[in-house]
């Protein structure tokens, strides 16, 4: 799965059968570089056994709803929280791929609101209860004819202004696509760029907005239905994102009959991303 048509060294390039400098350690036939099936990969120096990490991507692939970081380390016998939350992660920034291909035909965007809860953040000292925020987050999904869904993305975004709308819907939708939206300003540059753009004016409209959007109305409420029952509804608004990563990539293998597939799917994108660390995803998260 790592080298699907033999290895090939990551130093130089070389591709032809390496030596075995130890059991886990691979050396180059041509230039000595010494690498292991799992360096570059979102396994690079884990402590954890692999077979811990498959029996995780198989938990977390066969789990229709996800699973939480709780969870996973009851499951597996994880020594730590940290350990399972860092694990969680790591599949999640393989859940999306850097190709992948945007979405196309008739799309309706749209943002709403999640009510997380940031369990560390500071506790009232009127209710003792766990602040909670409400995080802006943008939807794009495709609507197929006669009925029904194709894909999705979603993004946290900082506001609804043209500044935040417009990047996502260039860098989630092809050009030429027809685009359903609201009568927000911040889409009107839409056509311009290249989209069949069709607004919906909802401000005293006959059609209520459920109905006339009725795909994104949809997924918004199937999201926060997950972030609630899974998560309990207990996201750090800075991870929110990689939590929408996992939604989507369940959403759009929703169809698929095998789960095993699904497991396979993951691993495939788990040996081609990079390595990340639980340093890396609380520093990612302190930058955004």
């Amino acid at each position: 799965m790592r080298w699907p048509q033999g290895f090939i060294c990551p130093d130089c390039g070389v591709a032809a059968e390496p030596y075995r400098s130890s059991r886990t350690r691979l050396m180059c036939r041509s230039c000595g570089h010494q690498t292991t099936v799992t360096a570059g990969t979102i396994f690079d120096k884990t402590r954890t056994p692999l077979r811990v990490w498959l029996a995780g991507a198989w938990y977390l692939t066969n789990q229709k709803q996800g699973v939480s970081a709780l969870g996973l380390q009851r499951v597996l016998g994880l020594g730590s929280y940290q350990t399972a939350w860092t694990m969680l992660h790591r599949f999640r920034r393989a859940m999306v791929r850097p190709d992948r291909e945007r979405l196309k035909g008739c799309v309706e965007v749209d943002e709403t609101y999640l009510a997380i809860t940031d369990r560390e953040a500071p506790i009232s000292a009127v209710n003792r209860k766990n602040r909670t925020s409400k995080v802006l987050v943008i939807l794009a999904v495709e609507m197929l004819q006669p009925k029904g869904f194709g894909r999705i993305r979603l993004q946290r975004i900082h506001n609804d202004g043209a500044e935040c709308v417009i990047p996502f819907i260039q860098a989630s939708i092809e050009p030429g696509a027809q685009v359903r939206t609201d009568g927000s300003a911040a889409y009107r540059t839409l056509s311009k760029l290249g989209y069949d753009h069709q607004r919906n004016v909802m401000l005293g409209a006959e059609v209520p907005a459920h109905v006339s959007m009725a795909g994104v109305h949809r997924v918004a409420s199937l999201v926060k239905r997950w972030i609630l029952g899974t998560h309990h509804g207990s996201v750090q608004p800075e991870h929110l994102d990689a939590y929408l990563d996992e939604f989507v990539f369940r959403f759009n293998r929703r169809t698929s009959g095998s789960r095993g597939l699904l497991f396979y799917r993951l691993l495939q994108q788990a040996v081609v991303t990079g390595p990340v660390t639980y340093a890396d995803v609380v520093h990612r998260a302190e930058t955004v």
